[in-house]
């Protein structure tokens, strides 16, 4: 059965501000040196799934950012815009319609635009053995990450009975937890964070939303059934925005009943803050991470530093990101990380449009 990827690039990004910006969100940005996130995450699929059967779901604001700097062998119809975002559950359903319509069925893989892999030839595998299984059982399945600290960042999937030696089915999908929560599921070993990556037959998934979310997929053949014609913006416009925002977590996998998880170890990151930096980079002595050319520290340690442009120096300085970019500065303590898209919200508040 034919393998297609589905890239979801819509996201904006808010906690790696200021690095991310409204125009040029997190997915557009090179953290690694070697090429945008969106373009990594297309390549390490090469050679399993062709360049022609990749789809992007992304916001209207970037599609001719995509259409710009997206790697070579990506049709332009393959990137499908939404004029709203909706979270995910719509997202994929689009996509899924979109390949149902075009292509018929198959194997559907959705990754985040976002994400960093260091073991790219053990996530090939996983993937493709997810893909088999999809196949085989007709099932939805997902990756879970085999956590390795107490992250209260992260969702977790709690797993059932052993299918194989590293497929289980599901039994629960648990939102973020606190601190000590996050301790029990560590030490309790069944469970591993979702990583929002899903392989399932475009069918079984289509046949899910019918079942779980009927008024969405109603909505959604509005949409396909205008495909190609000249109507097909008008109705996507009018339909799209008015769908009910809601995860497929949420919508579709806390509900279905075939369900399976399949435990992926490949140095996995979603690059959710700027306390990533440190995975794309090695630390000086004092286990700092210095990102330019014009860093200078004294007595300094444990501190993230990233400036494109200008000297920055630190003096007895520990535990601190630093990031410059495009004349903007931003400090804060490593342990509050998560919390850099509260900055982005009160801008917004105070009307500091041209900062985001």
């Amino acid at each position: 059965m034919e393998l297609y990827e589905v890239i979801m690039a819509g996201g904006s990004g808010t906690r790696f501000w200021p690095l991310s910006r409204i125009n040029r969100p997190k997915q557009f940005i090179n953290v690694s040196g070697n090429d945008i996130l969106l373009n990594e995450t297309i390549k390490r699929m090469d050679g399993i799934i062709k360049r022609e059967n990749v789809f992007v779901v992304t916001g209207e604001r970037y599609r001719d950012l995509i259409e710009k700097e997206i790697v070579n062998g990506i049709p332009f119809s393959n990137i499908l815009t939404e004029p709203a975002g909706r979270n995910t559950a719509p997202c994929i359903l689009y996509a899924a319609s979109v390949l149902q319509k075009d292509k018929g069925d198959g194997i559907m893989c959705v990754f985040a635009a976002d994400h960093h892999i260091k073991n790219v030839e053990e996530y090939r595998r996983i993937i493709q053995a997810a893909a088999a299984q999809a196949e085989k059982e007709n099932c939805i399945m997902t990756i879970g990450i085999k956590p390795t600290y107490p992250s209260t960042g992260y969702g977790y999937i709690k797993s059932k009975e052993s299918i194989t030696n590293e497929i289980y089915s599901v039994e629960q999908f648990v939102e973020k937890p606190n601190l000590d929560r996050a301790k029990e599921y560590l030490s309790d070993g069944g469970y591993s964070w979702n990583s929002g990556v899903f392989v399932f037959k475009v069918s079984v998934i289509l046949d899910a939303f019918k079942k779980y979310l009927p008024k969405m997929c109603e909505q959604m053949n509005k949409i396909i059934d205008a495909r190609g014609y000249d109507n097909e913006s008008s109705v996507l416009h009018d339909i799209y925005p008015n769908l009910e925002s809601i995860s497929l977590d949420y919508g579709i996998m806390e509900h279905a009943d075939k369900v399976q998880v399949i435990a992926g170890d490949y140095g996995w990151s979603d690059v959710g803050s700027l306390n990533e930096l440190g995975t794309f980079h090695s630390a000086d002595n004092n286990n700092n991470i210095l990102i330019g050319e014009d860093i200078v520290t004294f007595d300094s340690k444990n501190c993230i530093v990233k400036s494109d442009r200008g000297l920055v120096a630190l003096v007895g300085i520990e535990d601190v990101i630093v990031v410059e970019s495009d004349e903007t500065v931003l400090i804060c303590q490593k342990d509050r990380a998560q919390d850099v898209k509260s900055i982005v919200e009160k801008l917004k508040a105070e009307g500091m449009s041209e900062y985001l």
